[in-house]
């Protein structure tokens, strides 16, 4: 049995055990509030640091972006599918002729003037020729002699042949008598000779009917063309048209080449000109870069300035199919219905062509391309990091790509080769723009979109 002692160290034993459990989750509380606190000192003060350093690098940041230049950008633009190109020509009629005589005189009779339509084959004008008609007739009188001496040679060529005849039955009696001995040899040969002598004159007759007929002949083409030549006198239209010039009055002389010396035109100018223009045409140069697509049959739609609510269409009719070498362009012939006479020979137009283009391309601004010693280039913009990795959203590095331009559209200019389409570049560089500086952008560029196959996505650094 327990003595009193030792119950009383039990007690003290069991009272130290309740208050040793009755401290522990005191301590266990105070242990856990200091490592809370400890830890928080340390977040709060890892936090002022990195925000301290933040505003550092902010406040570098501004101050680069404070002195970056300013630079003037703009988007790339993708090139529309169909490729219209304007050209300048000059509006000439389909056909024109410029109409001389061919017989000299005076103007009897003027039948049109200018402005005036006319018919084919329609008489415009008569010319009066008194020496003309006087060659004709000396030239019909002329072919009655020549006639008559014809027939003078037929009929000699007649009494020739019966004199032949005579000889040879006579020459053929005698050489039977000879050769029975009742005549003499000499009186045999004579008519021989006789004989001879009369076939040589029919052969002489015959030249001679033939030397009349040839001058007969000719004298008939001599009156043939007088006759001709007089009917030029009688100036005509060769086609359906309108006069468009006239350069003579009445009573004008006009030479065989068509010039008037009277009053009323220059000398050596035509007596008419004639214009077809109910269908017109173009001439226009296209350069070699756009030929290669031009072919006979294409639609050209034709711009009038001073018709600005009418829309004439054309089509390519023919072209040189070569290129020049001076000018490197190919000449092109447009042909457009004008059966309003609407439009007139002389007109200045544009010529549109629309192509579409097999490979799309891209638009640039014309103040866009610099030229330097490794071809031209344009200058566009990238996205700049610091040491840690970090972006600043407000400057841009400057980096000079290499390109293939094509047509010049004026303000902008068609790349062909070296940009992708997400490019912003900038538009009149200056001294400042070098490959790698830093500059800012009047207008900020989006962020690029990358893309899996890479196009539209920004290059690496």
């Amino acid at each position: 049995m327990p003595t009193s002692e030792e119950r009383l160290d039990r007690r003290e034993t069991h009272v130290s055990t309740h208050r040793r459990r009755k401290r522990l989750p005191w301590l266990l509380v105070l242990l856990i509030t200091a490592v809370l606190l400890t830890t928080g000192g340390m977040f709060i003060t890892g936090w002022f640091r990195h925000h301290r350093v933040s505003e550092q690098v902010d406040a570098a940041a501004e101050r680069e972006r404070d002195t970056a230049p300013q630079v003037n950008v703009a988007k790339v633009v993708p090139a529309p599918g169909e490729v219209a190109i304007t050209l300048p020509g000059n509006i000439t009629p389909v056909m024109e002729a410029s109409i001389y005589a061919r017989a000299s005189g005076y103007v009897k009779k003027r039948y049109v003037d200018f402005g005036d339509r006319v018919k084919e084959g329609q008489l415009l004008a008569e010319i009066d020729s008194p020496e003309q008609e006087n060659q004709v007739a000396q030239a019909r009188a002329t072919v009655a002699q020549a006639e008559n001496v014809a027939m003078q040679s037929r009929a000699q060529l007649e009494n020739q042949e019966a004199q032949s005849n005579l000889a040879r039955v006579t020459w053929d009696r005698y050489r039977n008598l000879q050769a029975r001995g009742a005549i003499a040899k000499q009186d045999a040969d004579q008519q021989e000779t006789n004989f001879h002598t009369s076939e040589a004159a029919v052969r002489a007759a015959q030249a001679n009917v033939k030397a009349a007929d040839d001058n007969v002949n000719a004298a008939r083409s001599n009156l043939d063309r007088l006759i001709t030549l007089q009917e030029y006198l009688k100036v005509r239209a060769p086609f359906a048209g309108v006069i468009t010039a006239r350069n003579f009055d009445v009573g004008a002389l006009i030479s065989a080449s068509g010039s008037s010396q009277g009053s009323g035109g220059a000398a050596g100018s035509e007596l008419f000109r004639l214009a077809r223009f109910d269908v017109l045409r173009i001439l226009v140069n296209v350069y070699q870069e756009q030929a290669i697509w031009i072919k006979a049959g294409q639609v050209a739609d034709v711009i009038v300035q001073e018709l600005p609510n009418r829309k004439f269409t054309g089509r390519i009719t023919r072209t040189s199919n070569s290129v020049d070498l001076a000018s490197r362009t190919m000449l092109t012939e447009v042909q457009i219905p004008n059966p309003d006479l609407v439009l007139l020979p002389g007109m200045y137009a544009q010529v549109k062509l629309i192509h579409t283009s097999p490979e799309p391309s891209l638009l640039v601004p014309g103040d866009a391309i610099v030229p330097g010693p490794q071809g031209l280039q344009v200058a566009i913009l990238l996205d700049p990091t610091d040491k840690q990795g970090k972006r600043n959203p407000g400057i841009k590095r400057v980096h000079f790509v290499k390109v293939q331009v094509g047509r010049d559209n004026g303000e902008q200019i068609e790349v062909k080769s070296g940009l992708q389409g997400w490019e912003y570049v900038i538009v009149n560089p200056g001294d400042v723009v070098q490959e790698g500086a830093i500059v800012q952008p009047v207008t900020a560029a989006p962020k690029p979109v990358n893309r899996p196959n890479g196009k539209g996505s920004s290059p690496k650094q």
